[in-house]
């Protein structure tokens, strides 16, 4: 049992600490996407640039994005995958099948998930855009900044549904009957008994599912990246930022990589998600007392 927590913590602290302290010193060194150059410490440079005039218009567009794009998704996930699961939870022939179905989105990765939702979306005779030809009408689809980022949204919560569902169907199996029945027999409603039963009895699992949607939403770029591209400003998150910096930035045929301003970014990220993870937990906890 000791050597296997020890190798576990081993392994912790090269995969997962070593690199996250790397980043906070990269963050503080000009250190770029091609060989041969030096690498020089540069302070808080980044960070100034950063929060500067600058890049002021890009960074709060992609502030913008990133709270619709989480907000959204973890609030559809959540009413949408609660009410799935209450309808699975019901005795139905071909129940387990239909959970299959529910979760085989997840199962798909990124990748398959966007070039299924890219087919549907094709401007050029995809089935979507057939049903609106056959109205007279059309669209951009990912091309259109005003719907764009709802899209991507749209396949997000399509990709993740399955573990909410599956997390809500867990706590919903753990909620003694005997409670439905006594509120029933107190002369309690339907919606009486899902207010003051099964939301109180699910606290922690909405509480999981929430820190789930808002974690994986903030950090998403993979998608979005997929789906319209990496400098679409319309769907630029603080995710995909991070990317661009470090991998994918480009100034005509110039590569303009930085992995030092990019890893300045990440750790703005990191404080963002930290700070509304750690408000949303506080608040939820409260609101598990409460219930």
């Amino acid at each position: 049992m000791r050597t296997s927590f020890s190798m576990g913590t081993i392994i912790l602290i090269l995969f997962a600490f070593v690199p996250a302290i790397a980043v906070v010193f990269v963050s503080f060194t000009n250190l770029k996407g091609l060989p041969g150059l030096p690498v020089e410490w540069i302070g808080f440079d980044n960070y100034r640039s950063y929060f500067g005039p600058g890049h002021r218009a890009d960074n709060v567009n992609a502030f913008r994005n990133t709270i619709v794009f989480a907000s959204l998704a973890t609030v559809l996930q959540i009413s949408i995958g609660l009410a799935i699961a209450m309808l699975l939870n019901r005795p139905l022939r071909g129940r387990n099948f239909y959970r299959s179905v529910v979760f085989m989105p997840t199962v798909l990765g990124v990748t398959v998930t966007a070039l299924i939702w890219s087919l549907m979306f094709n401007t050029s005779g995809g089935p979507i855009q057939s049903i609106l030809n056959a109205f007279g009408t059309d669209s951009a689809f990912f091309g259109d900044p005003n719907i764009a980022l709802y899209l991507v949204i749209f396949c997000q919560v399509w990709m993740q549904l399955g573990v909410t569902v599956i997390i809500f169907l867990s706590g919903l199996q753990a909620i003694p009957a005997d409670l439905y029945e006594v509120a029933a027999i107190d002369g309690a409603s339907p919606w009486q008994r899902f207010r003051f039963v099964t939301i109180p009895m699910l606290a922690p699992s909405i509480t999981a599912n929430v820190l789930l949607g808002v974690v994986n939403a903030m950090q998403s770029y993979q998608l979005t990246y997929v789906l319209t591209g990496q400098s679409n400003r319309a769907t630029q998150v603080l995710s995909l930022q991070v990317y661009e910096q470090a991998f994918g930035g480009r100034s005509g045929t110039t590569l303009a990589q930085s992995q030092g301003y990019a890893a300045a970014i990440s750790m703005v990220q990191f404080f963002f998600v930290g700070t509304i993870t750690f408000l949303t937990l506080w608040w939820l906890r409260r609101r598990e007392a409460k219930l």
